[in-house]
Order: structure tokens, then C-alpha cells, then sequence
């Protein structure tokens, strides 16, 4: 580790949170990198840093105190040093491990597409973890937004987020549309026009294992209900469709006495529900309309059931399946329909990369926003916290925009740092302020006589509501 990055030297009395055979040790004093981001991120960061040593120095006393360290990304890191993301800035992030930052400008032109893609396949943050929750007075779109209460696994380095791409019109996407047309789609009726653009979808067995694996670990750990594996299978059958099936093997294989799955528990139910029902019988529940498939078809289906009620009939039938973590899946189109009405039947997304981008955002919107939509991206032995909203730069320096994505993405951080008591004061405090009715101008339009604050005020007001 060094003693300074970008020309700043390490804040004294600070030490670097370690990581050893796969557990963070969080000293008392850790040294926290923060990126404050571009246009709104400014205001954000202020606010939301007040409030974080305010909850720390509450709840703890004295005795911890965060160690924030400033690195650069973005605007700010291009003005001072002609490059968006440092490579000190990233040594930083690596070597004191965990850090959270405010939103960043997507640079136009060449170079870097997406700063926070860069900083996800940089340090291998292979996980996005997007929690949405209802908070006791935001305005909401929808009648129940109560109901809605998921986490949604991302996986963060793979599919169209790759940047595999190749520019219309160019040799390199001429070669490659000549290769595809003129060997792999040789004899098919399947044709990429020459004047396509054309990106490639890799989704791997082994990065799609593990993020369903996080996925499963943290339902189990806090006790939740089930894990939905979000896909687009049905079209997309050897991507969005593999992932679908590796993520059911790695529940089968890896957490067998704790996980059920959808068609087992079906089976299970069927066999206890009907004493002395025959497998095809039960087979004939799971697939109405069987009888028309062909031999092969049913024989696999009869082989299934009689697989499940073999393997797992004691372990779990009887009903202990009910007790078990759930894991399904949902074609990517419909879940957007299921989280509007039958939200409470969800307790976990597990999607691909971009099903997990559109979703989280959706699920937002019905609690309240982006403006209060916590994320981390999180990878072994390496974490980043951030806002999930853009930099609204016509709003810089204003002091107007909610400080909620941010102010929660620390509530995370400090929940992975273990010291939930600092995250529970921050928490009950956002929500308190809300319920008061003082809040900025996003929710102030949509909320009956409520007073409109500033970035500094809202945060203040929380601070006020720790005590």
C-alpha cells in the first residue's frame, strides 16, 4: 500500500481494511476512499458525509470514526490530471478495498465508455447489489409500494456490458459479418445485414455461477423466501437460457439440503396432496397437455419425477419443502408485470447484466425513485458503494437534489462493515425526516404540504432526528 495516491497523502490515525481467507477485518478507524462524482455529486457527498460521521459518532461514541480519503474519477479527475480515472484512483480502491462514490459523467468520445463499468471489470465486481424497499411516506406511483421488499443480484461484468462491439461501416464488423454470413449461418436462413452494427453477448458458466451463488448465500443468511433467476430463455436459449440452467445447478449441486426448487416443489406437493399417485400421474399435473407429447418427451418427464421423489422424497417431503428456500425463475418481460402486481412473491432477483440494469430501475420507480435507490458492487475482497442515478449537471452546485441514493449506499457499506448500529441510526433518520414532510423538491411536488429543502437542510434535519 502506498502513502499517498494522485499527490494525497493517507489521512493519519486511519488503517486499511485487510481481507483474509474471504473476511474483511474492519479495523475501528478505516480508512474509506470516496469519489464525490460529477455535476449533483458534490452537494450529494457533503450532505450524505455529515451524516454518516454523525450516525458513527452516535452510535459508537468515539470509539470508530471513518477515515474518509478523497480519489478521483471523472470531471475532477480529468480537469487535474488529464486522464477520467486515475490509475493512483484505482490502486486506492484496491488497496484499501472498500469505497463508495457519487455519480459519475460518461466520458463522450474515445477512451473510457462507462466509468463505472471500468471500475466493475477493473476490480472484478462481479456482483451489483440493488435493494429496494418502501420508506414510510415517499410518494409513490403505485397503490402498495409496501409490498415491493427485493434485492436484485446483478451479475456486473459480462453480457452486452462486455463492450464487444464493432462500429457500423467499419473493416474489423465487415470481416466479422462476412465470417458469420459465409461460414457459421452457411446453409441457414439466417442473415446479418452489411450495414449492421454488431455486439457479442458472452454469459459464462463460471460468471454466472457465482453471482447466483452470492445470490442464494445472502437469501439463506437473512432468511428470505426465494430466488427468481430473470431471464430471457425463451428466445435468447443458449445465453439468457444457459443461465437459467447453471443457475438451477449451482442450487442443486451447492445447497441441496437448503433450496427446493419450483418444479420440485410442485412434484412434492402433487405426491402429498394425492396419496398413492403414481409418478405418471404426478408427471401429468406438472405438464398438462402431456398425453400430446411424443415418447421421448414423457419418458423424460416420468424420469424427472421419479428422480425428485427418490432423491429428496425424504429429506424433503412431508412438507419440510415449504420450509426451504424457493428457487424459480421468470422470463425477463413478465417479471416486470409480476413486481407491479404480485410483489410480495419476491424476495431475490438473480439476472444476466442487462436484465439487471432495466429491472432495478423499474423496481425504483415504484418505491420512490433513483433518488433513493442504493447500490453496491461488490467482488471478493473488493467493494463499491454508490449512487445509482445520473449527474443532473443543470442542477450542480444548487444544493436541490435528494441525497438519498447516496445516504443509503452508506447505510450498505456500513452493514458490510458490520456496524449496523451506525446503519439502522441513518436508516430510521431518512425515514423520519421523510414522514416529516421536509424534504427536497423531487418529493416536495408530490407530497401534500410538505416543506421543500435543500440538499444541506435535508441532511442537517436527519442529523437533528439521531438525537
Amino acid at each position: 500500500m502506498k502513502k499517498s495516491y494522485n499527490g494525497v497523502p493517507l489521512p493519519e490515525g486511519g488503517e486499511a481494511i485487510q481481507y483474509v481467507d474471504g473476511k474483511y477485518l474492519v479495523p475501528d478507524h478505516p480508512i474509506i476512499p470516496f469519489i464525490e462524482g460529477d455535476g449533483t455529486g458534490r452537494d450529494i457527498w457533503r450532505a450524505s458525509q455529515r451524516v454518516f460521521d454523525a450516525a458513527v459518532e452516535k452510535a459508537y461514541g468515539g470509539k470508530r470514526a471513518v477515515k474518509w480519503f478523497e480519489i478521483f474519477a471523472g470531471e475532477k479527475a480529468f480537469r487535474a490530471f488529464k486522464t477520467w480515472l486515475p490509475d493512483d484512483s484505482v490502486d486506492a480502491a484496491r488497496d484499501l478495498r472498500v469505497s463508495i462514490k457519487g455519480p459519475l459523467t460518461t466520458p463522450v468520445g474515445g477512451g473510457i465508455r462507462s466509468l463505472n463499468v471500468a471500475l466493475r471489470q477493473i476490480l472484478d465486481l462481479y456482483t451489483c447489489v440493488r435493494p429496494v424497499k418502501y420508506y414510510d411516506g415517499v410518494p409513490s406511483p403505485v397503490k402498495h409500494p409496501d409490498r415491493l421488499n427485493v434485492v436484485i443480484f446483478r451479475e456486473n461484468t459480462e453480457d452486452v456490458y462486455a463492450g464487444i462491439e464493432f462500429r457500423q461501416g467499419t473493416p474489423e464488423v465487415a470481416r466479422l459479418i462476412d465470417f458469420l454470413n459465409n461460414d457459421l449461418l452457411k446453409g441457414t436462413k439466417k442473415h446479418i445485414r452489411e450495414d449492421s452494427g454488431v455486439g457479442i453477448k458472452p454469459i459464462s458458466i463460471f460468471g454466472t455461477k457465482r453471482l447466483v451463488r452470492n445470490a442464494i448465500r445472502y437469501a439463506l443468511k437473512n432468511g428470505l423466501k426465494s430466488v427468481t433467476l430473470v431471464h430471457k430463455g425463451n428466445i435468447q436459449k443458449f445465453t439468457e437460457g444457459a443461465f437459467r440452467e447453471w443457475g438451477y445447478e449451482v442450487a442443486v449441486d451447492e445447497f441441496r439440503g437448503s433450496v427446493v426448487t419450483e418444479r420440485e416443489s410442485w412434484i412434492l406437493g402433487n405426491a402429498e396432496a394425492y396419496s398413492g399417485m403414481t409418478v405418471e400421474q404426478n408427471a401429468s399435473l406438472i405438464e398438462p397437455g402431456l398425453e400430446f407429447g411424443n415418447e421421448d418427451y414423457r419418458k423424460a418427464l416420468y424420469a424427472e419425477v421419479k428422480h425428485v421423489l427418490d432423491t429428496i422424497g425424504t429429506t424433503h417431503g412431508g412438507g419440510k419443502w415449504k420450509q426451504k428456500l424457493l428457487i424459480n425463475d421468470r422470463i425477463a418481460d413478465s417479471i416486470f408485470q409480476q413486481v407491479i402486481i404480485r410483489p410480495e412473491e419476491y424476495s431475490v432477483l438473480a439476472t444476466p447484466n442487462l436484465n439487471g440494469d432495466y429491472i432495478s430501475d423499474a423496481c425504483a420507480a415504484q418505491v420512490g425513485g433513483l433518488g433513493i435507490a442504493p447500490g453496491a458492487n461488490i467482488g471478493d475482497g473488493y467493494a463499491v458503494f454508490e449512487a445509482t442515478h445520473g449527474t443532473a449537471p443543470k442542477y450542480s452546485d444548487k444544493d436541490v437534489i435528494n441525497p438519498g441514493s447516496v445516504i443509503l449506499s452508506g447505510v450498505m457499506l456500513f452493514e458490510f462493515l458490520g456496524w449496523n448500529e451506525a446503519a439502522k441510526l441513518i436508516e430510521s433518520s431518512l425515514e423520519k425526516t421523510i414522514q416529516q414532510k421536509f424534504v427536497t423538491y423531487d418529493f416536495e411536488r408530490q407530497m401534500q404540504g410538505a416543506t421543500k429543502a435543500k440538499t444541506s437542510e435535508f441532511a442537517s434535519r436527519m442529523i437533528e432526528n439521531m438525537q
